[in-house]
């Protein structure tokens, strides 16, 4: 007889965060954010960071970064992230992330590191990659330690991210076999993945994701965009001259067709088949006032209490101090057993 495989029998967290490196846009909002909020309504803790440390791995002004953080904290708060049921708060407000990311970096293997595409992807390759920064190769740790430090259980996550998960399950496992025993010390935590329909693309390149990085602003719609400034980046929004299809199948080697029937549909909630069903035929022409109006009455109220937010830093900061007391709560303890288990001095 052999012994049981041991279960982690803490209690169910859920961890995610966003770079404050620029405003948040619409693809911000319908890949992830809209998705967190009927997270709240489960019986899991939910904690939700800015994660600015991560935005030291790549060149960033420090004078704007605090005021980026809000920004990020009001948009969660705008989409509908309750900071009473939530702990919203920046990364770098809880010292325990950088704590046991150096630890996870003792336990991960270089090997693990140099299959991470993303850091291929971001620092190019021959000088360019010499010339990055050690963070940036060494950040998926830090995500991990993200993650681990509050023992969560589950992540949401989209295509782009599941590596890293992968590798924080790893991270997890190794810790674990090499300081725990028979005890699951830290769990490895579960993909959440997201609706596959809510991938946006560039307004200026449908093979592309929709992203704050992009140098052109007409590329995105800013949760900050007033009704105008939606209306003529929709109608500058990159095409082609054909007409819609009657069917999705005609929108396969249309990236940028294909981005923006899905786009209509998911602030609709119509399905691609309907929206080609009513707009099969017809040219752009008449098809991007009706996407413009339905992105316009989607994003307002959103929009609007995301600009209240902004000229609200007072409280914006209180919900940010309340969420890093909170965050600390949960991760001193876990930081304080895995002090304890790796031998430091007087744990």
């Amino acid at each position: 007889m052999t012994d049981a495989t041991p279960v982690y029998s803490g209690p169910e967290r859920i961890l995610s965060g966003m770079q404050p490196t620029g405003g948040l846009h619409l693809g911000n909002y319908l890949g992830a954010l809209k998705n967190w909020v009927p997270m709240q309504d489960s019986d899991k803790e939910c904690f939700f960071c800015a994660v600015d440390m991560h935005a030291m791995t790549v060149e960033y002004d420090p004078s704007v970064l605090p005021d980026r953080v809000r920004g990020v904290a009001a948009a969660y708060i705008a989409a509908g992230v309750d900071p009473k049921r939530s702990a919203i708060f920046a990364q770098s407000a809880v010292p325990e992330h950088a704590e046991l990311s150096w630890v996870l970096q003792c336990v991960a293997r270089m090997g693990w590191m140099e299959r991470m595409t993303q850091f291929k992807d971001k620092a190019g390759s021959g000088k360019d990659a010499e010339r990055a920064s050690v963070g940036l190769f060494t950040y998926p740790v830090l995500m991990a330690a993200d993650i681990l430090v509050y023992k969560a259980t589950h992540v949401p996550v989209g295509d782009d991210q599941k590596q890293h998960l992968e590798l924080s399950r790893d991270i997890a496992a190794r810790f674990n076999r090499d300081f725990g025993g028979d005890q699951i010390i830290l769990p490895q935590p579960e993909p959440v993945i997201l609706p596959t329909g809510a991938r946006v693309m560039s307004l200026k390149d449908g093979t592309k994701k929709m992203s704050k990085s992009d140098p052109s602003d007409n590329a995105r719609i800013n949760l900050h965009d007033d009704a105008d400034t939606i209306a003529r980046k929709i109608k500058k929004a990159k095409t082609d001259p054909e007409p819609l299809p009657d069917t999705a199948e005609g929108l396969a080697d249309r990236p940028e067709a294909k981005n923006l029937v899905g786009l209509y549909a998911a602030l609709t909630g119509a399905s691609v088949a309907e929206v080609l069903g009513e707009f099969g035929g017809e040219g752009f022409g008449a098809f991007k006032p009706k996407l413009a109006e339905a992105a316009v009455e989607y994003i307002a109220p959103v929009s609007e209490e995301y600009a209240r937010l902004l000229d609200d830093k007072a409280e914006i900061d209180a919900v940010l101090k309340d969420g890093a007391e909170r965050a600390r709560a949960a991760a001193q303890p876990v930081m304080a057993e895995v002090k304890k288990l790796i031998g430091y001095w007087g744990a």
